[in-house]
């Protein structure tokens, strides 16, 4: 046995008696199926390359290598933003000018066209999308993002394949094997219990739960739609397949594998059929995968929930289920304070956060492939007048700029008319003020917008956890309205912000009159700046203060005799701020500046005063 069989015999020894009693449990003591899982284990092993071996020990030695403050991540389309993956080579040399060192793929395993969701509703987990490239591709993508100090971040579709996955062919030719992996049923008998108590995901775009074929007279559930059909967790083959897919991928070199809607995947007549313990008890089975497998690994959990779902898929100290989540309401919750200039709600979720173990890493982010949902804290909103559906309306009028006053240009999603709801779509530099002023020809306008936009990332840098770009926004790309031309987008309107990656924009970074190089190179210094200082680690005490006034957010962070002062306008005056005390405080952003005691910020502006105790 070498040294490297080794290893993973100590850690398949380590974890086998909590997998064991965690598998059995679930699965009702089904030892085939358990064995099967153990040889499917040591299958996937076999397949990590030596260079991965050797990764694997180097951050099990050095554990907490994510929780740094040297960690930058950027999203992007592989087809919008190069063509293929063999193009994203070409690519590494600016995502090091950008100072990124972490990279979100965006779905780009087999899917049909015209049934694909995004690329979230995959036909085949162990192949690429034809026009994307192979996976020899991507495994030479991620050696030579090895080289370069970069991690591979990649969905991975749990919930559900595509009806057009071999399984979902299978079963609706009639194979049992294979219906058992999914939810079939010969009536509406029992899928219309389900849905007494299970909510509507998409209830204007894809309503129901169920989906009637008509070819093999049956009804299959399908949560998201129609074309997804969800997998029946309660099989271990399913989980076991899965597991296998997913142990795939991180065998390609992936470092990042995203759990795409986690609380979704375990179903119970009676209940929502979200985050149901069992859903926990898979998560923490897919970590001890990983561990045992391929340590490197992290699990990112997309977890869109209210806040207090959110912590329990983290696990325990004990028994952690992922390393990372996004987080969402962050993000939602920042927009309601771009258009309200009310820092109250915020501040009470920053509060929230605070309160939470520093070992929990969070994702950050401004925007993303996806729309922006209201799920906000309305009865802590309702404090201050603002009732859910007249606010949602006013969110909504705001960002589509049919509000008196609003600089936003935006589009709605899903729009409910009866709930008076919808969400939100748009890229950042749309939304926060750059395009409208641009189309104005309003240079002041501009000047604050871009501000704007620096202190929204500001803000995103400033939490704990790790910051992700969506790309283009560090280049100020705009919302791209081409989609409502093209028959397979127009029905979807978050295609306005995932168009091509603007690379003519990109070259004006290079001319330092332009709007666009002040934007790319602000947040460029920000980074270096967040990298150089360890206050802005996880490891950091972080709280919020009161600034005195509530369109402004103060965010305090303390670590080894350095404490950071953060705060940031949401007005569009120019603000003093004179507690807490900042007496002898640096600017880290006008190193040229004398120590004040109070902070004046700009319109849209920010600081950041970091002090010696």
């Amino acid at each position: 046995m070498n040294l490297s069989e080794s290893a993973f015999e100590a850690r398949l020894r380590q974890h086998y008696d909590e997998l064991r009693w965690l598998y059995c449990e679930l699965y009702h003591n089904d030892e085939n199926a358990f064995s099967y899982f153990m040889e499917m284990l040591r299958r996937s092993y076999a397949e990590r390359s030596p260079a991965l071996r050797a990764l694997d020990e180097d951050r099990v030695a050095h554990p907490n290598w994510y929780r740094a403050n040297d960690l930058i991540g950027m999203m992007l389309y592989v087809d919008a933003y190069a063509g293929n993956l063999h193009g994203l080579l070409d690519k590494i040399p600016y995502w090091e000018e950008c100072g990124i060192n972490y990279i979100h793929l965006m779905p780009l395993l087999k899917t049909v066209k015209g049934r694909s969701d995004g690329g979230y509703a995959v036909a085949d987990f162990r192949t690429v999308q034809p026009e994307l490239g192979t996976m020899e591709d991507l495994e030479r993508l991620s050696e030579a993002c090895h080289a370069h100090g970069i991690c591979l971040c990649l969905d991975f579709v749990m919930n559900h394949t595509s009806e057009d996955h071999p399984w979902a062919k299978a079963a609706r030719a009639g194979d049992p094997t294979a219906r058992a992996r999914y939810f079939f049923y010969d009536n509406w008998d029992i899928p219309n219990q389900y849905e007494k108590t299970v909510p509507q995901v998409f209830p204007t775009t894809a309503p129901g739960n169920f989906t009637w074929l008509d070819d093999c007279k049956q009804v299959v559930m399908t949560f998201f739609y129609p074309y997804q059909w969800d997998l029946n967790y309660a099989n271990p083959m399913v989980f076991n397949d899965m597991t296998e897919n997913l142990l795939y991928l991180t065998a390609r070199g992936i470092d990042i594998i995203r759990l795409d809607a986690v609380p979704y995947i375990w179903k119970a007549l009676g209940t929502d059929c979200r985050n149901l313990p069992q859903v926990h008890t898979l998560s923490r089975m897919m970590r001890l995968a990983c561990e045992i497998v391929c340590p490197s690994v992290l699990l990112l959990g997309e977890v869109v929930m209210e806040p207090k779902e959110l912590a329990p898929y983290f696990g325990t100290t004990e028994k952690p289920e992922c390393h990372m989540l996004y987080n969402a309401t962050t993000m939602c919750t920042t927009w309601h304070t771009v258009a309200t200039q009310d820092a109250r709600l915020l501040r009470h979720q920053m509060d929230q956060l605070a309160q939470l173990p520093r070992q929990y890493v969070f994702l950050n982010y401004l925007r993303c492939h996806d729309d922006i949902g209201w799920g906000l804290d309305y009865p802590f909103l309702r404090r201050f007048g603002m009732e859910e559906v007249p606010h949602k309306q006013f969110l909504n009028a705001f960002f589509a700029g049919e509000f008196p006053g609003s600089f936003s240009r935006g589009e709605r999603y899903n729009d409910d008319p009866t709930l008076g709801d919808a969400r939100m779509c748009g890229t950042t530099a749309s939304l926060c003020g750059i395009e409208s002023a641009l189309s104005r020809n309003d240079s002041e306008a501009l000047r604050n917008a871009v501000g704007f936009d620096l202190t929204l990332h500001a803000f995103v840098l400033s939490q704990s956890g790790i910051p992700i770009i969506y790309a283009g926004d560090e280049v100020g790309q705009f919302n791209d309205y081409t989609y409502h031309s093209d028959p397979d987008k127009a029905d979807d309107s978050r295609y306005i912000h995932r168009g091509k990656f603007d690379w003519k924009a990109a070259e004006e970074r290079a001319d330092k009159t332009s709007w666009r190089s002040q934007l790319f190179h602000g947040l460029r210094r920000m980074e270096e700046i967040r990298k150089r200082y360890d206050v802005f680690s996880a490891s950091a005490e972080f709280s919020t203060f009161d600034p005195g006034d509530t369109r402004v957010l103060g965010l305090r962070r303390a670590f080894h005799g350095q404490v950071l002062y953060a705060l940031f306008n949401f007005s569009g005056a120019e603000l003093t701020v004179t507690k807490p005390d900042f007496s002898g405080a640096a600017d880290l952003m006008d190193e040229h500046a004398s120590p004040q005691d109070a902070a004046v910020l700009s319109p849209y502006g920010f600081k950041w005063l970091l002090k010696e105790i």
